[in-house]
Protein backbone atom coordinates (compact mmCIF):
# COMPACT_ATOMS: atom_id res chain seq x y z
CA UNK A 1 0.00 0.00 0.00
CA UNK A 2 0.83 3.39 -0.72
CA UNK A 3 -0.17 6.07 1.40
CA UNK A 4 0.17 10.01 -0.26
CA UNK A 5 -0.17 12.92 2.54
CA UNK A 6 -1.38 16.36 1.14
CA UNK A 7 -2.91 19.43 2.43
CA UNK A 8 0.38 20.80 4.11
CA UNK A 9 1.40 24.61 3.80
CA UNK A 10 1.50 27.73 5.79
CA UNK A 11 -1.33 29.44 7.97
CA UNK A 12 -1.68 32.01 10.59
CA UNK A 13 -2.33 30.78 14.15
CA UNK A 14 -5.76 30.12 14.88
CA UNK A 15 -6.29 29.08 11.46
CA UNK A 16 -7.07 25.86 10.06
CA UNK A 17 -6.10 23.23 7.78
CA UNK A 18 -7.24 19.61 6.53
CA UNK A 19 -4.92 16.97 5.74
CA UNK A 20 -5.55 14.18 3.49
CA UNK A 21 -4.01 10.90 3.13
CA UNK A 22 -4.94 8.85 -0.25
CA UNK A 23 -4.04 5.21 0.02
CA UNK A 24 -3.02 3.35 -3.40
CA UNK A 25 -2.28 -0.16 -4.19
CA UNK A 26 -4.87 -2.08 -2.23
CA UNK A 27 -8.05 -0.82 0.22
CA UNK A 28 -7.40 0.42 3.28
CA UNK A 29 -10.87 0.32 4.59
CA UNK A 30 -10.61 -2.26 7.05
CA UNK A 31 -7.38 -1.20 8.29
CA UNK A 32 -6.78 1.31 11.65
CA UNK A 33 -5.43 4.23 10.04
CA UNK A 34 -3.63 7.09 11.74
CA UNK A 35 -1.62 10.31 12.00
CA UNK A 36 1.72 11.49 13.89
CA UNK A 37 3.58 14.50 12.91
CA UNK A 38 7.43 15.24 13.63
CA UNK A 39 8.37 18.84 14.83
CA UNK A 40 12.39 19.74 13.89
CA UNK A 41 14.31 18.56 16.54
CA UNK A 42 11.62 16.40 18.02
CA UNK A 43 10.19 12.89 18.66
CA UNK A 44 7.88 11.28 16.32
CA UNK A 45 4.20 12.43 18.13
CA UNK A 46 0.78 10.63 17.71
CA UNK A 47 -2.00 12.38 16.67
CA UNK A 48 -4.61 10.58 15.92
CA UNK A 49 -6.00 7.60 14.69
CA UNK A 50 -9.24 5.83 13.66
CA UNK A 51 -10.80 2.36 13.04
CA UNK A 52 -11.26 1.01 9.82
CA UNK A 53 -14.91 1.27 10.10
CA UNK A 54 -14.92 4.87 11.12
CA UNK A 55 -17.04 4.80 14.40
CA UNK A 56 -13.92 5.25 16.45
CA UNK A 57 -11.17 7.80 17.13
CA UNK A 58 -8.25 8.18 19.83
CA UNK A 59 -6.69 11.45 19.78
CA UNK A 60 -3.93 12.03 22.77
CA UNK A 61 -5.41 14.67 25.25
CA UNK A 62 -3.43 17.80 24.10
CA UNK A 63 -4.93 17.00 20.33
CA UNK A 64 -8.46 16.48 21.75
CA UNK A 65 -10.95 19.62 20.84
CA UNK A 66 -8.80 20.94 17.58
CA UNK A 67 -7.68 17.81 15.77
CA UNK A 68 -10.48 15.31 14.12
CA UNK A 69 -9.74 12.54 12.53
CA UNK A 70 -12.13 11.20 9.55
CA UNK A 71 -12.49 8.70 6.68
CA UNK A 72 -13.52 8.18 3.89
CA UNK A 73 -13.47 4.25 2.90
CA UNK A 74 -15.43 4.38 -0.64
CA UNK A 75 -12.23 7.04 -1.53
CA UNK A 76 -9.90 5.20 0.20
CA UNK A 77 -8.65 8.39 1.96
CA UNK A 78 -8.02 9.28 5.40
CA UNK A 79 -8.34 12.98 6.31
CA UNK A 80 -7.35 15.25 9.85
CA UNK A 81 -9.21 18.45 10.20
CA UNK A 82 -7.29 20.93 12.48
CA UNK A 83 -7.88 23.79 13.80
CA UNK A 84 -7.22 27.01 16.13
CA UNK A 85 -3.34 25.81 14.90
CA UNK A 86 -0.74 27.11 17.08
CA UNK A 87 2.93 27.98 16.42
CA UNK A 88 3.79 24.71 18.31
CA UNK A 89 1.72 22.33 15.51
CA UNK A 90 4.57 23.36 13.43
CA UNK A 91 6.18 19.85 12.05
CA UNK A 92 5.79 17.24 9.10
CA UNK A 93 2.49 15.35 9.62
CA UNK A 94 2.52 11.76 8.34
CA UNK A 95 0.07 9.28 7.89
CA UNK A 96 -0.09 5.63 8.42
CA UNK A 97 -1.63 2.17 8.16
CA UNK A 98 -1.97 -0.20 11.53
CA UNK A 99 -1.21 -3.67 10.97
CA UNK A 100 -4.47 -5.84 10.30
CA UNK A 101 -4.23 -7.71 13.21
CA UNK A 102 -3.83 -4.38 15.53
CA UNK A 103 -6.72 -3.22 18.06
CA UNK A 104 -8.00 -0.50 18.84
CA UNK A 105 -6.76 2.23 20.25
CA UNK A 106 -3.10 1.05 18.97
CA UNK A 107 -0.01 1.37 19.89
CA UNK A 108 2.65 3.47 17.92
CA UNK A 109 4.40 0.45 16.90
CA UNK A 110 1.19 -1.07 15.34
CA UNK A 111 1.59 1.12 12.04
CA UNK A 112 3.96 -0.68 9.95
CA UNK A 113 3.19 1.24 7.00
CA UNK A 114 3.95 4.92 6.26
CA UNK A 115 3.38 8.12 3.82
CA UNK A 116 5.49 10.62 3.00
CA UNK A 117 4.68 13.30 5.25
CA UNK A 118 3.47 16.69 4.28
CA UNK A 119 4.81 20.34 6.18
CA UNK A 120 2.47 22.45 7.93
CA UNK A 121 3.89 25.67 9.21
CA UNK A 122 1.83 27.42 11.78
CA UNK A 123 2.88 31.57 11.90
CA UNK A 124 2.54 33.65 14.66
Amino acid sequence: VQLQASGGGLVQAGGSLRLSCAASGRTVSRSIMGWFRQAPGKEREFVAAISGSGTRMHYPDSMKGRFTISRDNVGNTVYLQMNSLKPEDTAVYYCAKAHSDSRFPPMEFDFLFWGQGTLVTVSS
